[in-house]
């Protein structure tokens, strides 16, 4: 119990520097100069407001200068962080690769988070959640296999984002052609579609680095599965509330089936 009371402690620290990364990064700010600030007044915090969960249980969720309301995200963040080291140090103990792949579950929380709020995926957090993922192993070999699986998932989702892309441009530029007239018929703006984002290929070679071939074809299915409702509920809305961040999908599968990666294995193995 002291070990998973640590991790917390740990985790919660983490969570408050991620709120301060998922705050500034988006913004093109330095995340370690300029102290804390409240984001509606601007005064500087005191040692005392940033406590993580702590501050913001005693402050009401209200500012110490001003009263203007503080995000539950700041919270919320915490919470997940603490509860990521929790459940990595419960399956792993405290030992050094668990904690690199806690930090890589912390940076696809930050980019599920930027991706929610303002969609988009910073490149340098994706590298750092790679990074952190391939390094979370007990061996020289298992580091070379965990950048063999991330590479190998990279590259299967480059080769499928070009051929979904191809398709559906090809699709759009014959549609295009049923309406060439001799005025317009030398000219051709058919767009060029992106079928995913470089950002989404990133986030698939974390996974392959995590789960390896099979738990990452598996969470690859079961994001999908996630993400299936809210895609069937924002169906009728405006184009722009159909832009549904796929990183947070992405994230919450990865993380599901890497905590219980025996027992998927096991039904993967007597499925097939």
């Amino acid at each position: 119990m002291m070990e998973l009371g640590i991790a917390f402690i740990i985790g919660l620290l983490f969570g408050s520097f991620l709120n301060v990364v998922i705050l500034r990064i988006p913004k093109g700010e330095s995340v370690v100069f300029d102290a804390s600030h409240c984001t509606s007044c601007g005064k500087k915090l005191k040692p005392w407001h940033n406590i993580p969960l702590l501050s913001w249980l005693l402050l009401r969720g209200k500012c110490a200068y001003c009263k203007s309301s503080i995000s539950m995200q700041y919270p919320l963040v915490e919470l997940l962080s603490g509860f990521i080291f929790v459940v990595i140090a419960n399956k792993f103990g405290l030992e050094f690769p668990a904690f690199f792949i806690a930090l890589s579950f912390l940076m696809l929380l930050a980019l599920s988070v930027i991706d929610f709020r303002y969609k988009m995926i910073p490149d340098s957090l994706n590298l750092l959640a790679i990074f952190f993922a391939i390094m979370g192993a007990w061996s020289i070999n298992g580091v070379i296999i965990n950048l063999e699986n991330a590479l190998l998932f990279a590259g299967g989702f480059t080769l499928l984002r070009f051929a979904l892309s191809y398709y559906l441009t090809s699709s759009v530029y014959k549609a295009g052609l049923k309406t060439k007239t001799s005025w317009n018929k030398h000219y051709d703006r058919t767009p060029f579609i992106e079928a995913m984002g470089e950002g989404d290929i990133m986030v698939a070679a974390t996974m392959g680095a995590l789960l390896g071939v099979k738990l990452g074809l598996f969470a690859i299915f079961l994001s999908a599965l996630l993400a299936l409702p809210v895609m069937l509920f924002v169906l009728n809305k405006s184009k722009e509330e159909q832009r549904v961040p796929f990183v947070p999908f992405l994230a919450l599968a990865t993380f599901i089936v890497y905590i219980y990666d025996s027992q998927i294995l096991s039904f993967i193995q007597a499925n097939y």
